[in-house]
């Protein structure tokens, strides 16, 4: 693939990840931290898993991102997302490999039922330090250039 073929799919991916990322913060605009005491009925509950869907679709789109722009900058992907997220973490565009594997630890366990202790927990580090990193992502992909290397 050409190197403006991929600067190209690079920037759409980036805007996918801007346009994602709007959405969670749209919802953290939104919310109250969640309350584990409160029982919350269908209605009250339904910004809270909207936030989740659009944590999850965030962080997904973040990755796909982090790889066409790998693309870009090595002409390579790696073969582990650890790896993948190493470079990013040398490139300044990720604050923490650590972070982006409790990201996708919690993305993969919001799926499951857990107790309203869990739940909050959860809700607290999305509405906290991974809705900042992921705003702080986005905002770091706006000013890099993604033009050929």
């Amino acid at each position: 693939m050409s190197a403006n073929k991929q600067a190209e799919i690079t920037r759409h991916g980036r805007q996918k990840m801007n346009d994602a990322v709007a959405l969670v913060q749209a919802s953290l605009n939104k919310l109250k931290p969640y309350d584990e005491k409160h029982a919350y009925s269908a209605d009250e509950s339904e910004p809270y898993d909207a936030l989740s869907d659009r944590f999850i679709r965030a962080v997904e789109v973040g990755i796909k991102f982090f790889r066409s722009y790998e693309r870009l900058q090595f002409a390579e992907n790696s073969d582990a997302l650890r790896d993948l997220l190493n470079r990013m973490e040398k490139l300044e565009m990720i604050s923490s490999v650590e972070v982006w594997f409790r990201m996708r630890d919690v993305r993969n366990r919001i799926v499951h039922d857990y107790l309203p202790h869990e739940i909050k927990i959860m809700y607290d580090d999305i509405m906290g330090l991974f809705g900042q990193e992921l705003v702080g992502c986005a905002e770091k992909a706006r000013q890099v250039s993604l033009d050929e290397p």
